[in-house]
This record gives C-alpha cells, sequence and structure tokens, in this order.
C-alpha cells in the first residue's frame, strides 16, 4: 500500500501530507526519554472533516493513528510506538470565539495556550492552566495538563466545559456544553479529557476563562533545605492564604538556573510564590505570608509587584528543565510525577533526596508545592542501559513511596508509555474497567496504541 497516496486522496494537499525523513524525525519523539519511533506518514489536517476523514480510512484499514500537538510531551505520549500516522493538528488552529460575558471561549485543538490569552487579554481575562510550555489546548486536554497556577485555579478538567471530539470510526461528537454547570448523563467531557489520545481524537474544546488579577506580587523566599521548604508551602496552603503559585525550586536546579539563564540567585532552595487579588487585601495577604515562611525557617524574603521583575522570576521557573539538561550536554531527563497530599510532601521530598544522593545520579528537584507535586528530573545518557535502569530503580522507589503516603504516581504528565506499570499498581482494581473502556471506544486498537492503558 502507497501510504502517503492513499492519504492524499483524502487531505488532498500535497504540502500536507509527508513522508520525508525530516518530518517523520520531528514526529518520532517528544521531550522524554523514551526512544523515538518514527511514523510511516505525517498528516496535517485542517478541519474536523479532514481528521474524521483520515480516522475512518485509518480504522478500516488497522493502520494506528498518533494525534500530535507541540511534541512537548513528557511521557512518550505521541511516540508513534507502531508507526502509522502521525496526525498533526497544529494547523486546526483557529480561534473560534471569546465570550468575555460568559468567561469562556471556544478554540480549535492546535491553538497554544499564548495565543488564548493573547485574544483573552484585551478583555481583561486570561487562560490560567501554565504547564511551562507553550502547548497547543488539545494536547494539554489530552494529557490533563496543569502546573504552576493549579493551586489556585486547577487544571484542565476544571477549564473544558465542551469537546468536540472524533471518535474511532469517524464520528464526530460534542460533549459538554457552554452552561458552567451539567447533570445530563454521564461526564464524557472528562472521560477524553488525560485519555492520551487513546479514546478519541480533541478538535474543538470551549474553556473557561479568568480575570486577570488587579494587583499581582511574586515573592521569592530562601530555605536551608527544601524539606523547610516543604513545611512553608504547607503551612501557607493550611492558613488559606490565596497562593496563586507555589513552587519549589532545590539548590541543584537553582544553580543549574543562575548558569543557563545568567541570574544570580544564592545557590539554595527556593520558595517561589505569587499573590494575586482583585481588591485591596493583597498587602495584608503578603504580609501574612512572610510571617509564616519565617516561621518555618525562611532566611531570606523579596517581594516583587513590578511586571518586568515578576516576569523574569517565573521565566526562570519555566526554564527548568533546560537549564537542567545544560547540566549535562546530549543527556535525556527522566522526570518522576509523583503527587502526595501537602502535608506529606515535606517527608516525601526528603526521601527522595536521600535516594537521589545515593543513586549516584546527576539531577534536581522541583515541586508544584502548593499541591503537593514535585519532580526529581535525572539526567542520563538513553544509550547506557545501566544509567536507564539506575534512573528506573529510583523513580519506582518514589512512586512506591507516593502511593503509600496516599499520592499518585502522576500528578499532570500523564502515564504515556513511561507509566503504564505503576498504573496498575495504583489502580489495579480500575485497569479492567479502563480496558473495557478502550475496547468499547476503539475496538480495533487503532488510537495511539501502548499508551495510557496497560
Amino acid at each position: 500500500m502507497n501510504l502517503r497516496a492513499e492519504l492524499l486522496r483524502l487531505v488532498p494537499d500535497e504540502r500536507r501530507v509527508s513522508d520525508g525523513d525530516s518530518m517523520l524525525d520531528q514526529h518520532a519523539s517528544d521531550l522524554s526519554y523514551h526512544p523515538p519511533h518514527r511514523p510511516d506518514a505525517v498528516v496535517f489536517p485542517e478541519s474536523t472533516g479532514e481528521v474524521a476523514a483520515v480516522v475512518a480510512w485509518a480504522n478500516k484499514r488497522r493502520v494506528p493513528i498518533v494525534p500530535f500537538g507541540a511534541g512537548t510531551s513528557l511521557e512518550g505520549h505521541v511516540i508513534p510506538l507502531a508507526g502509522g500516522i502521525s496526525l498533526d493538528l497544529t494547523r486546526l488552529n483557529r480561534l473560534i470565539d471569546v465570550r468575555p460575558a460568559d468567561l469562556d471561549a471556544t478554540v480549535q485543538a492546535g491553538v497554544t495556550r499564548s495565543e488564548l490569552d493573547a485574544a483573552a487579554g484585551p478583555y481583561g481575562l486570561f487562560f490560567p492552566v501554565d504547564p511551562g510550555a507553550d502547548a497547543t489546548l488539545g494536547g494539554m486536554a489530552a494529557t490533563n495538563a496543569s502546573g504552576t497556577t493549579t493551586v489556585r485555579f486547577g487544571g484542565m478538567r476544571a477549564h473544558v466545559l465542551a469537546l468536540e471530539v472524533v471518535l474511532a470510526d469517524g464520528r464526530v461528537v460534542h460533549t459538554g456544553s457552554r452552561a458552567v454547570k451539567t447533570s445530563a448523563g454521564y461526564n464524557l467531557t472528562h472521560l477524553f479529557l488525560g485519555s492520551e489520545g487513546t479514546l478519541g481524537v480533541i478538535t474543538e474544546l470551549t474553556l473557561r476563562l479568568h480575570p486577570i488579577p488587579e494587583h499581582v506580587v511574586a515573592a521569592r523566599a530562601a530555605f536551608p533545605s527544601v524539606e523547610a521548604a516543604c513545611r512553608g508551602a504547607a503551612a501557607l496552603i493550611a492558613a488559606g492564604v490565596p497562593v496563586t503559585r507555589c513552587e519549589l525550586v532545590d539548590a541543584t536546579t537553582i544553580g543549574a538556573l543562575n548558569a543557563y539563564k545568567r541570574t544570580t540567585f544564592p545557590v539554595q532552595p527556593y520558595l517561589f510564590v505569587e499573590l494575586g487579588a482583585g481588591g485591596g487585601g493583597l498587602a495584608g495577604d503578603l504580609e501574612t505570608a512572610h510571617e509564616l515562611l519565617v516561621d518555618e525557617g525562611a532566611t531570606a524574603f523579596e517581594s516583587e509587584s513590578d511586571p518586568t521583575a515578576r516576569s523574569r522570576l517565573w521565566d526562570a521557573r519555566h526554564n527548568v528543565l533546560h537549564a537542567s539538561l545544560a547540566l549535562a550536554p546530549g543527556a535525556k531527563a527522566m522526570i518522576t510525577d509523583v503527587a502526595v497530599p501537602v502535608s506529606e510532601l515535606a517527608a516525601a521530598v526528603e526521601g527522595a533526596r536521600a535516594e537521589l544522593d545515593a543513586s549516584g545520579l546527576l539531577g534536581g528537584i522541583v515541586a508544584h508545592a502548593g499541591d503537593g507535586n514535585f519532580h526529581v528530573a535525572f539526567l542520563l545518557d538513553p544509550d547506557d542501559a545501566e544509567s536507564v535502569a539506575r534512573a528506573a530503580r529510583l523513580n519506582e522507589a518514589l512512586v512506591d513511596d507516593a502511593l503509600a503516603r496516599g499520592g499518585t504516581c502522576t500528578g499532570e504528565h500523564g502515564i504515556g508509555v513511561g507509566k503504564l506499570a505503576y498504573l496498575e499498581r495504583e489502580h489495579g482494581d480500575l485497569v479492567p474497567l479502563m480496558r473495557g473502556i478502550k475496547q468499547l471506544l476503539d475496538p480495533n486498537g487503532i488510537l495511539n496504541p501502548g499508551k495510557a492503558v496497560p
């Protein structure tokens, strides 16, 4: 079968169907350490109708389909393990409508979060889910992404009102509505969120927006240890301080940031904190935060309300992965993604630091400390089996510890291909139900095979 010729019958544009080496390589991997694997062809649909036509054809021919957005996933989600078609949705990039009176917007799946923010900004609104990368909103929904602002606003599941989804047989369905609440049947919107392209291809989303806070202040607090910083974060949350972000960065990572971004932070653990308010209560919240963090051992506390200074601080936080990789040029990162109850975070991070030191691996720890989600980035040579195995053993130990503390193997990155065994460990009783749902919606197994469900 000449796959490209067949696909050109469905998407009749030579520029939008490719089997060239460079294009296949671009769609063979994500930002993770998982080995790349090329698709057999890449297709760039420009409408839901084209997506439906390609998926329906692939279903009849038993050809795997892997949806692709910005390629910034961290668990191998977009790697075409079985070859087939990489369905690149970046040309579904129409921002359909922004409705400020209803605090919502409808976009196609290839629109990025920064593009939505740019469109919402003139109305005094913004989209708060911030995973760091400028990911596509369809990809963020497919992985139930979250990030630095989750502690205040929640992740993607809290912000998706409705979806348009192409099912494995090419049918197009619409879930949810623009109403802010509904009791109409099973919540299929949430079923597709976090399904990693294994149940359907998301082509359109209706999303909640929020007013931009009138007053915002960012603060950084230095601590003698990561455990003290975690206790400080837990104190803020327990006291009800309305933090918008509360991020831990350990000393190793601060040193990497200084080298990568030419910042001059003293090399010790930090909490980066942001507070936002619409009225005049911010000064009191900032003072409360200062007092609580000093009580937990903060040795320095500085705050910034200037937008440029705040932007520099969060730019540093968002460059953590690239800064860490720069410590070992050519290395890849295995990034853990466990989450625990906030009260357990200090002990979990302390244990992780001890495990990391004992392993001999180079790496740092960062955390969305306000919601108990932390990442250990192990730098490794993906071609060195011993290096990968050592990191995998450490990852497994951290997952076991998190589960024992009432936590989860993945707070935000998803299962992909890297956490399949951990899902069975965490939800062994539910995996048969998940398999049944997969079989019902994708009986021929064409949608992103090998991901999400063991």
